[in-house]
């Protein structure tokens, strides 16, 4: 009878001889556009599908409904999941991995969409984050299948679920958001998307927030007959910048996160160069440490953005929540997913394989939220810097890969076993 060990091997094996073939089939998902906005990302999941259909299995298509998506400011979504069942019980293990992906912006030496191979890394929008975990996730299942279908079976119990879904970049919520509230899975443990050199089980919270600054417009010839919009938006950006001050004296007890960030990433406003602005808009972005409270940090905003208003005479504001991400903490039940990961890592990778927090916020907060123990990790370098994600020339060094692959495999054969 084969050893554990031996069919560790073997699945080593498997996923080196077909390894060109994931490269293929990473390339071909990075071929097709998911710029998000505008988010048209249902052609990419029928693509998808019609991938994975080649290697026998037949995805479920959930397609959100138009009005939901119109509503959330996007064209089309549709979310994928793929389900292999092995032996009787046992455990349900979702992968998740998300395909849509932020614009390809200027600067790039290489197509954004050609799936180019150079000096051993893969070129492409979302080659790094995420269309990567497409590959390593459907391979170590390829892998795994392979193993259960030889002689002495490999002794499985439990089921795989792909979930590959297209709304990370505007929150999760029509994602695996989505996938969870309509009760269409509710896996027992969660590997997300992520980089290999590193097991990361806590993540930042996020709350983003639109503020629009009414004044009222004038002539700039005499603006004493306006009320300046501009101005208020001044006052207010500066109290909130201010913020940045007090937060780095707030320290997170979690290894790989430091302390809470505003940033202001959108200004617009005004009519005209001769035309005292009468309306500013901007959308403001706060990372929020595992240790924060959500509620609390949201009515501090509030109350800045309101008190420094209030010293600017004649300018009103109305504050809109855009988006509220709660951080993720480690959930009891996440120890054999994360040993797993870390034991198979060194042993593939040649290295420590550490846990630890990001300030990213991630859709595993989703799953989080429904009590799934979760772990992050899949191909990558050691940071989404490394990578060029949301950069030109964003690219994946294939070995990364490659080793991903082995270690998400393995990980499946323990926690199946």
């Amino acid at each position: 009878m084969s050893t554990q060990a031996e069919h560790y091997t073997q699945l080593d094996q498997w996923i080196d001889a077909h390894f060109d073939e994931e490269v293929r089939f990473l390339q071909a998902l990075v071929q097709v556009p998911t710029d998000t906005p505008p988010g048209n990302n249902a052609p990419h999941a029928e693509r998808t599908a019609t991938l994975l259909q080649d290697f026998g299995w037949q995805a479920e298509a959930h397609r959100v409904p138009d009005d939901e998506v119109k509503a959330y400011g996007l064209q089309s979504l549709t979310n994928l999941i793929v389900r292999r069942r092995f032996g009787q019980g046992g455990r349900v293990i979702a992968l998740n991995a998300h395909g849509d992906v932020v614009p390809p912006g200027e600067g790039w030496t290489h197509p954004p969409y050609g799936g180019e191979v150079v000096d051993g890394k893969l070129y492409g929008r979302a080659a790094a984050v995420s269309k990567s975990d497409f590959a390593t996730y459907s391979f170590a299942l390829r892998a795994l299948e392979a193993l259960a279908a030889q002689h002495p079976p490999a002794a499985l119990n439990g089921t795989v679920e792909l979930h590959f879904t297209y709304d990370e970049e505007f929150g999760g919520e029509l994602g695996p958001g989505w996938l969870l509230k309509q009760g269409l899975t509710k896996p027992d443990l969660l590997i997300a998307a992520g980089f290999s050199y590193q097991v990361v089980t806590a993540h930042n919270g996020c709350l983003q927030m639109e503020v629009t600054v009414h004044g009222q417009m004038a002539h700039a010839a005499i603006p004493h007959t306006g009320v300046d919009a501009l101005q208020g938006a001044v006052a207010i950006l500066n109290a909130l910048y201010a913020q940045n001050k007090v937060y780095q004296g707030i320290t997170s007890k979690v290894a790989g996160i430091e302390h809470p960030y505003l940033n202001v990433g959108r200004i617009e406003g005004g009519t005209n160069t001769n035309v005292v602005p009468g309306k500013v808009v901007f959308k403001l972005d706060r990372r929020m440490i595992p240790e924060e409270d959500a509620v609390q940090v949201e009515a501090e905003i509030r109350r800045v953005i309101e008190a420094s208003a209030a010293s600017y005479p004649g300018i009103r504001v109305d504050i809109k929540r855009l988006l509220l991400a709660h951080s993720l903490r480690p959930l009891p039940g996440n120890e054999a997913l994360v040993q797993a990961l870390q034991q198979h890592g060194q042993t593939v990778f040649g290295e420590p394989i550490p846990t630890s927090g990001t300030p990213l916020y991630t859709d595993v907060r989703l799953y989080g939220e429904h009590g799934i123990p979760a772990a992050i990790y899949g191909a990558g370098p050691r940071t989404v810097f490394e990578s060029n994600a949301k950069r030109a020339d964003e690219h994946l060094v294939l070995n990364d890969l490659r080793g991903a692959t082995k270690v998400v495999a393995r990980t499946l054969l323990d926690l199946l076993s």
